[in-house]
């Protein structure tokens, strides 16, 4: 016991020492700023939790939530102090150019979410089950929604529909502790049955199917629900009848909050379904597809001309004694012609240094 005491006060004090913090610091794996910084590490006390979403629920203060399937756009939500983000199966059609959401894999939404939780620092990160993956039974769904958290750093899991079979998975995956979001109306992994992307609860019978259903939801456990594509009385009258918050998209005004996916409210260049028409209920804030491809046949034409890159994007500098022991050591292995390529060029990049 004595020795054991002595080794570790030995070991207290080495970590204690400032030479060994360095060298741990420097065993790192987030890269030191050189010419790349890396990701700054999550502060668990900023992000947005269940309890904030009651707490504004509870208020009136409307809820918002985007999707995102990257780093980049990710940051951006961050930026913004978005409520929520959605890692969507949408990725399906605005990332891998589907028609669909359908074809989407777990596999490929793990690479987003993982992508997205290393950028999101704030919002409370779902994602989306994709179809295929949770339908079987309540064991699959449960599988997969402990992937989602484990493997994709999601916070919660968002499911589709509200058949007897989606609503068992969504109160199995709450039971084993996930926090879970439903989805009625439109649900797009239904297209098959639904006969496309078609708006719902526009007459009674699909009416009272939607507030049933998003009820049914409540009762299993989810903390939301969206309501997609559906009439605004209908929205407003499921987000009466239930106790916890509905996110709308194309669902009108009277929701607890409101979802657009991001490609479609910045204005990018539209997926293979909206390639003719954009969705009605989408407000486009921005026209960045213009401003993208603006920026790259601005490229393209720069490159073109050889004006691209100038003197103030080649950074990188060499002192005279080193170009000319480099051109000494090409002409050594016999590289006369790429000694006079590096002349030139150490002489131009001289003289337009001289002439600045």
């Amino acid at each position: 016991m004595a020795v054991s005491s002595i080794l570790f006060k030995s070991y207290s004090a080495l970590i204690r020492s400032s030479s060994l913090k360095h060298h741990i610091r420097c065993l790192s794996n987030v890269p030191e700023n050189t010419v790349y910084g890396g990701p700054k590490s999550q502060n668990p006390n900023q992000r947005v939790t269940l309890t904030n979403l009651k707490q504004k629920h509870k208020k009136g203060e409307p809820i918002t939530m985007v999707t995102a399937y990257d780093y980049p756009s990710a940051v951006h939500l961050d930026e913004a102090g978005i409520d929520i983000c959605l890692v969507g199966d949408s990725a399906s059609m605005v990332v891998h150019g589907h028609d669909t959401t359908l074809p989407i894999t777990l596999e490929e939404m793990l690479v987003h979410c993982r992508s997205v939780a290393r950028g999101a620092k704030k919002p409370l990160l779902i994602g989306d089950l994709p179809f295929g993956t949770y339908e079987s039974s309540s064991n699959q769904a449960i599988d997969t929604a402990v992937r989602v958290l484990k493997e994709g750093a999601m916070d919660a899991i968002k499911l589709e529909g509200g058949a007897p079979s989606r609503i068992t998975a969504a109160k199995a995956i709450v039971e084993a502790g996930i926090a879970v979001m439903g989805h009625v109306g439109l649900t797009p992994q239904a297209i098959s049955v639904l006969g496309g992307f078609r708006p719902q609860g526009k007459n009674v019978a699909s009416a009272l199917k939607v507030v049933q259903t998003a009820m049914a939801l409540q009762e299993a456990g989810c903390f939301s629900v969206v309501l997609e594509c559906v009439p605004a009385p209908v929205a407003a009258a499921a987000t009466s009848a239930l106790r916890i918050p509905t996110i709308g998209i194309g669902a009108g005004p009277f929701c607890s909050g409101q979802v657009l996916v991001y490609h479609d409210l910045l204005g990018m260049l539209q997926h293979p379904h909206h390639a003719k028409v954009t969705p009605k209920f989408c407000k486009q804030y921005a026209r960045v597809g213009d401003v993208i491809n603006q920026a790259l046949l601005q490229y393209k034409e720069e490159v073109t001309e050889k004006s691209f890159p100038g003197p103030t994007h080649t950074p990188y500098k060499m002192s005279d004694s080193d170009v000319n022991g480099f051109l000494s050591e090409l002409e050594k292995m016999g590289l006369g012609s790429a000694a006079s390529s590096a002349a030139v060029a150490a002489e131009k990049a001289e003289a337009v240094n001289g002439s600045s």
